[in-house]
């Protein structure tokens, strides 16, 4: 099962007395959950919409989750309404939707909205990822490098791709054996199977060795090189 790189609200069960009311949501959700493991978004939808307005917390779930579905089904418009509904329900503090919604909003070009929402989920690593994604394209290098140096101190399957993007911003700033030791771990962290970071850690090592071989040249400008940055993939 491939999902378009979001993340998937299951329904965790908790030890407390329910009344009638959230049983049958809870009943809901994991009916929904069940649909949306057989990539069955329409019947996912139809099981969360039976969550009732009156249990707030399962009932923001639900909207997120639907949200979900409708990204899935490739109505991002519709997904970014059921976002933003699930944020208000949870009074802006629901960082997941707030990624999804920065998300579904980037796919639409939509980036300085995209920005904004990214930052109503601090804390969360992957929207970290993503505003240095976004800073990096605009070419604010040194914001970038802070944003992934945030991302890769968090722990995910993030970690990765923020180590090896930390050192492409690193580079592009001139400090190459920063950068060399962040491929590296990069390349480690992802035990070894990581096409972008051994390649960036191997171009930065020929321009460190090819600094050393000439001391008294020009500095060795890396602005301009090739060095891959990765994208988040869940």
């Amino acid at each position: 099962m491939k999902f378009r790189n979001l993340f998937f609200a299951t329904f965790i069960a908790v030890s407390v007395t329910f009344n009638v009311n959230a049983q049958d949501a809870r009943s809901a959700l994991k009916r929904g959950d069940a649909f949306v493991v057989q990539e069955n978004y329409k019947a996912a939808i139809a099981e969360y919409s039976k969550v009732s307005h009156r249990d707030r917390d399962f009932y923001a779930r639900a909207v997120y989750n639907i949200g979900v579905c409708y990204y899935e089904l490739w109505q991002t418009e519709d997904a970014i309404v059921f976002y933003k509904r699930a944020i208000e329900l949870k009074q802006g503090n629901y960082p997941v939707a707030s990624y999804a919604l920065g998300v579904a909003l980037e796919d639409q070009g939509r980036l300085d909205q995209a920005k904004l929402a990214y930052q109503q989920a601090p804390g969360f690593a992957p929207a970290i990822y993503k505003l240095g994604l976004l800073a990096a394209k605009s070419g604010e290098l040194k914001q970038a490098a802070d944003l992934f140096r945030d991302a890769a101190a968090r722990e995910g399957r993030h970690v990765p791709a923020s180590r090896n993007n930390l050192g492409v911003m690193l580079a592009r700033l001139g400090f190459l054996k920063e950068a060399e030791k962040e491929f590296a771990i990069a390349l480690k962290s992802a035990d070894g199977v990581f096409e972008d970071a051994a390649h960036n850690l191997k171009l930065c090592r020929s321009l460190l060795l090819n600094n050393q071989r000439a001391q008294n040249a020009q500095s060795i400008s890396v602005r301009d090189v090739p060095f891959v940055a990765t994208d988040l993939v869940f």
